[in-house]
């Protein structure tokens, strides 16, 4: 991991307003995201309250610059694979072929290095890809402990404030509706939306005492010629 950004312990800026509702055993549970420009806001995923985390970082322009041209040039790459710390860099270098500069590469393999280092993890499902349309258009939970998330380029995923969803209205709940008429959210300025660089943590249902809490969130829809570079990292057992 990047020296110059160490995970320390800080209190970050803290945004979103807090939920409440009631599961099967009448528990009520509370949760609400946080982001800051520091690396280490990242470390709040472990609050009980707190179901996604938010880094607002910002990619340096040669990066941006080089994606940009490699998006273009490759506009069906796709990789996924299984990383450890020590061999990210190789893999991930391997995998785009040197056709970019070595400071994307690099820059995932901070984010692999940091994400074991926060979860005690050996090893972590990876997954790069260039989209032209949404993965997964609909607003969903994940089936996971936790996910890091980034979009290298392009728009980036679209997430629902806690407070402001109704999840009977997830999955079959929405009657086949598409989600702004299912009543799962009531106002579309409602839906919120991470910039292209940030990296965010996404807590799912997975994670021990988050059931019926996990972040709720979709891909962005992506118009005509519009492509995005999409990172995610998952935990691996």
């Amino acid at each position: 991991m990047s020296s110059t950004n160490p995970i320390h312990t800080s209190t970050p800026i803290h945004i979103a307003d807090l939920n409440a509702f009631e599961n099967d055993d009448n528990e009520v549970k509370m949760r609400s995201s946080t982001q800051s420009s520091q690396l280490d806001v990242l470390t709040d995923i472990y609050q009980e309250d707190i179901n996604m985390a938010i880094w607002q970082r910002e990619l340096p322009e040669t990066l941006q610059n080089s994606i940009s041209d490699y998006v273009k040039a490759y506009p069906a790459f796709q990789v996924k694979m299984t990383v450890t710390p020590e061999s990210a860099l190789l893999s991930i270098n391997e995998a785009l072929r040197n056709r970019v500069s070595h400071e994307l590469g690099e820059n995932i393999a901070e984010l692999v290095d940091m994400f074991c280092c926060l979860f005690e993890l050996e090893r972590v499902g990876l997954r790069l890809s260039v989209l032209d349309q949404a993965m997964c258009p609909k607003f969903h939970v994940d089936k996971v402990t936790c996910r890091l998330v980034t979009t290298f380029q392009g728009i980036a995923t679209e997430w629902l404030p806690h407070q402001l969803a109704d999840r009977s209205k997830l999955g079959l709940g929405s009657n086949g509706l598409p989600d702004n008429e299912s009543g799962l959210y009531e106002n579309p300025q409602d839906i919120q939306q991470l910039n292209s660089g940030e990296v965010a943590l996404l807590k799912g249902e997975l994670w021990m005492g988050n059931e019926n809490a996990g972040v709720i969130h979709r891909s962005p829809a992506l118009k005509g010629g519009e492509q995005r570079l999409l990172l995610t990292l998952d935990f691996s057992y």
